[in-house]
């Protein structure tokens, strides 16, 4: 299995995370112990707050998990919303350390690089700098700043450096800098389930509209798209989609039909054997890769859901394996021809 979608907490923001003044922050509880607290996560002990690889590698052996492709977790993309000052030193120290880990384990890992988000040009700057690194394969981007085309807008000069590297842009659910979010309160009845499920794969499902129902990924030919969670509801939607497409606009294409040719990859994180047979009926077996959140309970997950999903053993090779050796092959070969003619 190649693990395309494995978060990542990563200790060198603690100093950071001390300073803070609200959540995430680390504090000491009425025990004097120092723990991480984060919203709707409880408190951690520091002990169990941020990520160690030498366990990570353990588990990946013990799971049969040959490369883990990694990207900050949720709740540490607060540096990436921070004024520059205070987020570009903070995700160039966590880009040295997440390519430093890929240097240290040859073919193990390989990551996505965090960005400073409030001033793209600089966010541009850094994605620029870090696809010199050993192990960075692209960028991770919130996805609410592709829900709609005129959002996306923003991001092109991201686009444009990823396209000439060829190299892949992680879209994964979550605010822009600025942004409410999340959009249901804490105190709301099932918030959890509104926010990590119903708003999660609305949203996703708008990413795709604009990535694949739209001209916007027309000037980047070379780019690699990763959209997590099967691209939102898109494969149980799109029915509907066609059925609307015909009653409103006979004359265009189907939306099934630009959702199969768009060059957008997605991945199977967290769904079952139906969803995934509904995800390769759409978009083909050769457009989706493993994904886990790079936790144990994910990788079993993932694993049971592609054995049950009736597909045939070629698709399941294609999207434990095959397709995502393929996209990190087409960067890392990109990055030795520039670094040669450097």
């Amino acid at each position: 299995m190649i693990d395309m979608h494995a978060h990542w907490r990563p200790a060198e923001v603690a100093d950071a995370l001390r300073a803070r003044t609200r959540e995430p922050r680390i504090l000491r509880n009425p025990d004097g112990v120092e723990v991480l607290k984060a919203a709707r996560m409880g408190d951690a002990p520091l002990a169990e707050a941020f990520d160690d690889v030498d366990f990570h590698l353990e588990r990946m052996d013990r799971q049969g998990v040959e490369v883990s492709v990694l990207s900050l977790q949720g709740s540490f993309c607060w540096v990436e919303a921070q004024p520059l000052d205070v987020s570009g030193p903070l995700c160039r120290t966590i880009n040295d350390r997440l390519s430093a880990i890929c240097e240290e384990h040859p073919g193990r890992f390989a990551a996505f690089a965090a960005l400073p988000l409030t001033d793209i040009s600089a966010a541009a700057a850094e994605l620029e700098r870090a696809l010199a690194l050993p192990g960075m394969i692209g960028a991770q981007i919130p996805g609410n700043a592709f829900l709609t085309r005129d959002d996306a807008e923003a991001m092109r000069p991201l686009m444009e450096v990823a396209n000439r590297h060829r190299a892949v842009l992680f879209i994964h659910h979550g605010p822009r800098p600025g942004d409410s979010f999340p959009k249901v309160a804490g105190d709301t009845d099932n918030s959890r389930r509104r926010n990590g499920t119903l708003d999660m794969q609305a949203s996703l499902s708008s990413v795709m509209v604009t990535l694949s129902l739209t001209d916007y990924l027309a000037p980047y030919p070379d780019l690699t798209i990763q959209v997590h969670n099967l691209g939102g509801n898109i494969p149980y939607e799109v029915e509907r989609m066609d059925h609307r497409s015909l009653l409103d606009t006979p004359t265009e294409e189907l939306p099934s039909s630009r959702f199969r040719k768009a060059k957008v990859y997605v991945d199977c994180n967290s769904f079952g054997p139906r969803a995934i047979e509904a995800a390769v009926s759409l978009y083909g077996a050769e457009r989706i890769v493993c994904g886990t959140d790079g936790s144990a309970f994910g990788v079993d997950w993932t694993r049971k859901a592609l054995a049950d999903a009736q597909i045939g053993e070629e698709a399941r090779e294609q999207i434990l394996h095959r397709n995502a050796a393929a996209m990190l092959a087409r960067v890392v070969k990109t990055a030795r021809r520039e670094s040669a003619a450097a």
